[in-house]
């Protein structure tokens, strides 16, 4: 129970890797709230779960492409727990075309919620941890912010820039035991993943030396390592939870 007494704000928490989260955050022994667009039964269900393991747990709705929605998130997480220890900026979505197809509108979409969404997090957070010189930060991007891949220019756009934001978030916060990591996950066995066809399924094991896909969980531990307090001499890192894909 390494995280005992400490509060988590989780976006995107009701299902796949953040739902996973959420609940390995839980079982450290963290107070979990877990954030959600429009799955609230979900959502009740991983703080239920969250709750059986003998944590604090709440759902919050918001929209991560809204500023405001941000901003009242953390303050009702804030009122509730009196302090916010570690931000996961999950939430993200995909509108995936060849970048000649791509319509302004998918780009835009992509962009507000996968970039613009973990900036309005972070700056939401900003303050609080600030003031109480303590937060773990923990952004997720991608493998495919480092490489990039074919038919989503919006997604790899989103998923890189979020690197470099989170990298200027670290220098500014670093002097305040603020701590701003990230994730990048590679061929990840989720929901959209099993509605893949198997050639699909084929062709992605393929592209990872490991010959096979992570798991939820996988991602879930690597998030946990940057949100312990014992990782507090590490900001500004990308770790790739991808079989090796990126090597």
């Amino acid at each position: 129970m390494t995280m005992t007494g400490k509060t988590a704000l989780v976006t995107g928490g009701s299902r796949g890797i953040g739902k996973a989260i959420c609940l390995e955050l839980a079982r450290r022994g963290a107070n979990v709230v877990v954030n959600y667009a429009g799955n609230a039964d979900g959502a009740e269900a991983v703080a239920a779960a969250c709750r059986a393991m003998g944590v604090q747990s709440m759902t919050v709705q918001a929209n991560v492409a809204d500023s405001a929605a941000c901003s009242d998130m953390v303050k009702q997480v804030v009122a509730q727990f009196e302090r916010l220890d570690i931000l996961v900026c999950n939430a993200g979505i995909t509108r995936d075309n060849l970048a000649l197809m791509i319509k302004d509108e998918d780009f835009d979409a992509v962009l507000d919620t996968n970039l613009k969404g973990a900036f309005y997090c972070m700056k939401a957070a900003y303050r609080p941890m600030m003031k109480q010189k303590y937060g773990r930060i923990v952004a997720l991007s991608s493998v495919v912010g480092l490489r990039g891949n074919a038919g989503q220019a919006n997604y790899a756009a989103s998923k890189a820039g979020l690197i470099g934001m989170s990298k200027s978030f670290a220098k500014e916060l670093a002097g305040r035991n603020v701590t701003i990591n990230l994730v990048a996950p590679g061929f990840i066995e989720t929901d959209m993943t099993d509605a893949l066809p198997e050639s699909a399924h084929a062709a992605l094991n393929a592209s990872v030396p490991m010959g096979h896909p992570g798991t939820p969980v996988d991602v879930a531990n690597a998030v946990c390592f940057f949100a312990e307090a014992s990782s507090g001499y590490i900001t500004g890192q990308v770790l790739c939870v991808d079989g090796g894909m990126a090597v």
